[in-house]
């Protein structure tokens, strides 16, 4: 296992915690939701957002237990936006992390549910966070970076553009600016986050990491697009060829592989610029943006 893998696995392991602590009991119902909720959240995952917050957070001098609840957060968003990608209606994909998606698992009606659930849990804890370090104005701005990320200026305007996109032609300003919606916009509040945890880091500061979580979410995005040309199901643990089949919108099927790969070391380049001239404590940063970069699933 390389440095950075561990590093990854121990952010991981700590969220995997903090999440089992905040997801209701499977037995505090006397339905599937509970335990719909925990398998969404709880089967596989490289956790990449909320380790993003802990790594930016870390970077910015604060306590990793402050980062919990923020880092949980991002990571019930992401398990909720996946639950309701994989649904029918949407992307219509049987395999997720490898095993059946939610509404295989459970059902249709219960996925939903489970998803809608998640939604409203992640800014549950972050307005029930009992940090007292945390400003209640802080908590507050959290509140609506996640929002933000996640509704109609955000994944779920992605979303749409990316259902409306199937069969159509992209210009690559296009398919960037889905892509800065759909995959990018969690994944710059995973960093905003930990910002708003930090003792008043400079807008200079957080400019510059905004800037470097924009361009690796393009990154991340791109690598994702290669992968599902390059893989196999077993590696990607989902359905290999899954956006060709459905004809849609693709970094490789726009510039082609080499291309997109150009593309996605162009981009990681970018990320790793905004960081230039900060001292060690950015050197995490810097790991999980080669991570993104270079990751095989």
């Amino acid at each position: 296992m390389t440095p950075t893998d561990q590093l990854l696995k121990n952010y991981q392991n700590r969220v995997d915690r903090v999440l089992l602590d905040l997801l209701p009991p499977v037995n505090s119902s006397n339905t599937q939701l509970p335990a719909a909720m925990r398998y969404a959240v709880t089967v596989g995952g490289k956790r990449v957002r909320p380790s993003l917050t802990y790594v930016t957070g870390q970077a910015l001098g604060v306590p990793l237990e402050r980062l919990d609840v923020p880092a949980a957060s991002v990571e019930m968003l992401h398990a909720y936006s996946l639950v309701h990608d994989d649904l029918p209606a949407m992307d219509d994909d049987d395999l997720r992390r490898g095993q059946p998606t939610c509404h295989i698992k459970f059902n249709e009606a219960t996925a939903i549910l489970a998803g809608d659930a998640l939604q409203a849990l992640a800014f549950t804890i972050l307005a029930n966070n009992e940090d007292a370090v945390i400003t209640t104005d802080d908590k507050l701005r959290m509140v609506k970076v996640l929002g933000d990320a996640s509704g109609s200026a955000g994944m779920a305007v992605g979303q749409a553009i990316d259902l409306e996109s199937v069969n159509e032609s992209l210009t690559i300003e296009q398919l960037e600016n889905m892509h800065r919606h759909k995959t990018g916009a969690l994944i710059r509040a995973s960093v905003a986050m930990a910002g708003l945890a930090a003792d008043s880091p400079t807008d200079e500061l957080m400019a510059r990491l905004d800037r470097f979580a924009s361009a690796i979410g393009l990154c991340f995005q791109i690598v994702d697009d290669i992968l599902d040309v390059v893989a196999d199901t077993d590696t990607l643990g989902k359905q290999q060829g899954a956006d060709i089949a459905l004809n849609k919108p693709t970094y490789p099927a726009l510039l082609g592989l080499d291309g997109a790969r150009e593309h996605a070391a162009e981009m990681h380049q970018c990320a790793l610029s905004e960081l230039e001239g900060l001292g060690p404590q950015f050197d995490e940063l810097r790991q999980v943006a080669n991570y993104i970069t270079k990751r095989g699933h």
